[in-house]
């Protein structure tokens, strides 16, 4: 009898992703599979792959933070199939709700997008992220600069100085 593989062999990838390092958790279809810290860099992750786990379709998944969608897009340029997901929606048992570690996290991840339970956040593209944060910064600067109109303004008022009537509104 001649046998064939039908399936390509599946790899899952849970990254706890932060500034300075990496913990990535490396799970395939048929093993829980090894953790690792690395350093923040997608090319790094995907040469590693390439030497160990050639042939694999590969899936990785990483919590939604502060380090954005970079590592997605490269993730998504490579041809793996990748989600950014809310902490909120990952699944702990027991123990694991009160012990957190990037080790647990990256383990948790990968067990959790192997099981398919994992669904991604909605991804902006890129045009998108950076309008978005340019309107974010520019509605912080108009805040700081009400703030400090006020400061300005009490510190006048505690000093006994009257503002001219036509300067003593909120666009000065």
């Amino acid at each position: 009898m001649n046998t064939q593989i039908t399936a390509s062999p599946k790899l899952f990838i849970g990254i706890d992703i932060h500034k300075r390092s990496w913990k990535v958790h490396c799970a395939t279809d048929l093993s829980s599979g090894k953790t690792f810290s690395m350093l923040p860099d997608a090319e790094l992750l995907y040469e590693y792959v390439a030497k160990h786990y050639t042939g694999y379709e590969v899936s990785t998944a990483y919590e939604a933070g502060c380090c954005g969608y970079r590592a997605l897009r490269c993730f998504v340029g490579y041809g793996w199939r990748s989600l950014v997901v809310n902490p909120a929606d990952i699944f702990r048992r027991g123990k694991e709700r009160h012990t957190k570690t990037d080790r647990i996290d990256a383990q948790l991840i990968a067990r959790e997008l192997k099981d398919g339970r994992l669904s991604g956040i909605c991804v902006p593209d890129e045009c998108r992220e950076q309008l978005r944060s340019l309107f974010r910064r520019r509605n912080d600067l108009v805040k700081d600069m009400r703030q400090i109109k006020s400061y300005i303004k009490m510190q006048l008022l505690y000093y006994g100085i009257r503002i001219p009537q036509e300067f003593d509104n909120d666009h000065w």
